[in-house]
This record gives C-alpha cells, structure tokens and sequence, in this order.
C-alpha cells in the first residue's frame, strides 16, 4: 500500500526550507526503492514547527517537525513512514495542543487536503455548501447567512447579510462579487493560507455570493507579494472551470458564475473597498467619497459585494450546516469563528481558529506561550498597523468586536503582534503616523498632511522640545485625522496612537536630547 507524505507548500513553509524538504524526501524514497508518494498540502499554521512533514499510517496523520533537508535520512531510518520514534516526533497531528484546542470551521481543511485536488475537497465536505444554495431561492440564501450572524471578518465587522440583501435588492443587469484579498496589515496571513491551502472554499463562498445576489462574474483582488497563493489561485479556477463548478452552468444549474484573480501593486490603501475599486477598474487606487455605496454602484458603477477572503470562505459551512450551527459559536453579538493570527515576538506563532469570546491573556500567554525573548510582555497590537496598543492591564478583553471597541481598540483582520518589554511605545506611535504618510492615498488633508504633523511632532517629543505641549498637539492631530479621513486609513490611524500615549505614558516623557556644540 502506497504511503503518503505531506510537506507543505504555501510561502511560510516554504521560507523555512520546506522546497528542500520535499526534494530530500522523494529522493530517499527513490533511493531505497519504497512505495511512498508526496502530497504537497498547505499549512496548518504552526509556524515554529514548519517546515511540518507528516504521514499517513494506519493510526492516522503523525507529524515530524520542523524538519529540516539534513535531518530526511535519519528520519528513514528511525522508521517515519510507520510513524516510528524520533527526535523531531511530534505524535498524531490531531493531539498536538496548539491543533487540538482549536474550532476549525473556516479552517477545517487547510493543511489537510491537497489544495488542487478536488476529490480531496469533495471527500472533506466541499462543495455540499454550494449544492445546497443551487436548490434555494437566493433570498433564501441571503437569509441563511444573514441569520447565521456572519460578519466582515476584514476591518468593520459589518454584517455580511446586509450588504448581499443590498447588491440582490438593488437593479442592475450585470452584478459583481468582488473578494478583497489584499492583505496588507503586518502580522496577518489568514487570507495567504486559504489561497494557498484551500483556495476552492473561496471559490465556491464567492459562487454562492452570486447565487444569492444575482452576480455572475467575481474578482479577487490580491496582491503581487503573494505569487503563490496568486498561482494556486489561478490553478485552482481552471479546475473549478474544467469541472463545470465555474462557468455558464454552476455544477449544472441555471446559474451562471466566473472567477478571475486581479494582482495589485500592493498599495496598503487598496484594501480599503473603494480604492479597490478604482486600482481594480484600472485607475489609480484612491478613496471614492461615500455615497453611493459600492453595493449601489461599485465595480464599473454596478452593484458589487466587497467581502473579504474570511467572510467569504465562512459562507460554505454556514449552507451547509445551516445558519443556527454557526451562529451557537461566538458571544453577544460577534458569531462563529475569528481566525486569529498571532505574530511578533512571540512563542507559539501561527494561526489559531476559535469561537469569538477568548481572553486576549488566554491567547497571548497560554496558546502564544508568551513571549520568544523569554521578557515579559508589555504590549500587543491587535488590528494591524492601525489597531489599538493593548498593556496587560487589558488582557482580560474579551476577543469580540464590541469588547474592543468598548476599550477603545478594534479587532479588523485579527493580527496581533507581540511586543516585550524594550520595545519603545513612543516609536511605535511615530511608526503608526510615519506609516500612514507614505501609505496615503493623498486625497484627503486630515490624512494626507496630519500624519506628516504627527510625524514632526513625535520627533519634537521624542527630543524633548517642549513635551507637554506637543504631546497635547499630537492628540489634536488624531482627533481631526480621526473625524476628519475619508476612509479607515486616517481614521483609524489614531488607535495606535493614543492608545501609546493613554496606556505608556512614560515612554512619552524622555530626557531633553542635549545638542552638541558646534
């Protein structure tokens, strides 16, 4: 009987040597003659045990890890491909605690299956979503995920439902789904990982999108620092195509619905929904002033649903095991699950699937381990570049979008980055201005020429010049970029901001800087 390795092959695997891996594996096979194949899956999100090789054997998926080129021979001859003992044996897959505590609903398949292989997705419950939505009305469909109380898992957290109810209720002949996948926020990789894991839970969350609003053509919008999830993308389409899950007649009805990958050039404003727009119509990616909402008049000034890739990967489980299923998992009024990405100075760096309601402690000390320098905590940013700086004094916030918002902070795409106690919060606010001034789109000048004032001003305070008054004109900059910003970018700008100043106060009090003589 033929025995089946896995060796990831999404970029985080990749960059930790998995290429090698691979090669050094199927050649040993081929060196003592064995009846073994390669399955390239994606990753599981564990990222200190990549590269992360497991087998197939009779009492299930056994993981080795991480796995290095030069540690392959040893790992024949301790006997793997039976799931022998070795020193990088990690036991079955399932029951390693960082795996085993997780609710993978999203996630259920990424770095199980081989991501281009559609018997794999089928057998692990693909497609049963989208054979479902075929057999019911589409406002019907709209109702399911409206109930099921998804929301955009991509910065705002507004229900999903709403907006298909706007773009299905709103005329039009020719209607668009178009998927954010922009990923731009440091510490976040969620989206990468479905590309390239389980990029046909995309495909088929955007085709029921189309179902259920009347939209027949769909875009994802990624950008060019992701090839691989890119090509995988793109492969995984043609296949859909080629299997009549794409196309004039989704899986033989009488929907019709395409797909096509557009590449950005990797502005951070294009992830914000209008400026997507225009970078995805051929303009230049700048902010459009709302209204008209792009669910009245987006893409090409049709009616067009924006989603991101969470939200519309979470859309086939919820058809499948319907609205109530998903909805029993989360709190108040934040339902299902949130992939969370833990990054920075930290342990245990991966990707965590859970029900909305964990402590930020929990996640940071007891699945993240705490820090990897072995130094206490004192911060984490969750949100990305624009999100909320949080002390430990706050790291029994329950991880909802209400819960944050009520402590002044925001959950957006669930990255969060650990920080020890040297980081230095006073750079770290200047870093949140420095990184909004090169990432402007321009048209604005709260944004435009607050975030250069807030730059100038923390190097003001940073020198000592005048502290107290700078430190009061550092608020009102964020006050007016906050108010005042067309989109999230100058408008969320502020959180890391303030949160520095409100919660680390002592970092923004530095000795005078002495000039030396001339």
């Amino acid at each position: 009987m033929t025995v089946t390795i896995f060796v990831p092959r999404d970029a985080a695997s990749l960059a930790l040597g998995a290429e090698k891996v691979a090669k050094a594996i199927t050649a040993e096979i081929a060196r003592r003659g064995l009846d073994a194949r390669v399955v390239r899956n994606g990753s599981h999100g564990m990222f200190w045990l990549e590269p992360l090789v497991e087998v197939r054997t009779q009492h299930g998926r056994i993981a080795y890890g991480p796995v290095q080129a030069r540690d392959v021979e040893s790992l024949f001859e301790a006997g793997f491909l039976t799931g022998g003992t070795h020193p990088l044996h990690l036991g079955p897959t399932k029951d390693i605690p960082f795996l085993r505590q997780q609710t993978r609903l999203t996630f259920a398949r990424c770095g199980v299956t081989d991501p281009l292989s559609l018997e794999d997705y089928r057998q692990y419950a693909g497609l049963t979503g989208l054979e479902k939505a075929i057999a019911m009305a589409p406002a019907d469909i709209v109702k399911e995920v409206t109930d099921s109380g998804l929301r955009g898992r991509g910065g705002a957290g507004f229900p999903t439902g709403i907006k298909w109810k706007t773009v299905a209720d709103a005329p039009g002949d020719k209607k668009y789904i178009v998927c954010n996948a922009d990923e731009g926020d440091s510490g976040t990789f969620a989206d990468r990982m479905i590309m390239e894991g389980d990029p046909f839970v995309l495909i088929e969350g955007m085709a029921i999108a189309g179902i259920a609003t009347g939209a027949t053509k769909g875009y994802i919008y990624t950008r060019s620092e992701y090839p691989h999830a890119i090509a995988t993308m793109q492969e995984a389409i043609d296949i859909a195509r080629h299997a009549g899950i794409l196309g004039v007649s989704v899986l033989g009805s009488r929907y019709a619905f395409d797909l096509e990958v557009r590449s950005g050039a990797g502005a951070y404003v294009c992830g914000e929904e209008t400026s997507l727009l225009n970078s995805l119509e051929g303009k230049r990616g700048i902010v459009r002033a709302k209204p008209p909402l792009p669910a009245l008049q987006g893409f090409l000034g049709r009616p067009t649903v924006v989603n991101n890739v969470m939200s519309l990967a979470s859309v086939p489980i919820i058809l499948d095991r319907g609205a109530a299923f998903y909805r029993d998992f989360g709190m108040g009024r934040s339902r299902g699950t949130i992939p969370i990405q833990i990054a920075g100075n930290v342990r245990h760096g991966g990707l965590f699937e859970t029900a909305f309601g964990l402590s930020l402690g929990e996640i940071i000390d007891d699945i993240g381990g705490g820090t990897a320098s072995g130094r206490p905590v004192k911060a984490v940013q969750v949100g990305g570049p624009l999100g909320a700086y949080f002390p430990r004094a706050l790291f029994d916030t329950p991880f909802d979008y209400e819960s944050f918002a009520a402590k002044d902070g925001l959950i957006g795409h669930a990255g969060i980055v650990v920080f020890d106690d040297t980081v230095d919060m006073l750079k770290q606010a200047r870093f949140a201005m420095e990184f909004c001034a090169i990432e402007s789109c321009g048209k604005c000048t709260p944004c435009r020429i607050g975030s250069t004032r807030g730059v100038e001003t923390a190097d003001r305070i940073a020198r000592g010049i005048e502290p107290e008054k700078n430190r009061v004109l550092l608020a009102d900059l964020c006050n007016t970029m906050k108010f005042g910003s067309l989109c999230a970018l100058g408008g969320f700008t502020p959180y890391p901001v303030l949160s520095a100043m409100t919660h680390f106060p002592e970092d923004f009090s530095p000795a005078p800087v002495v000039e030396a003589a001339e």
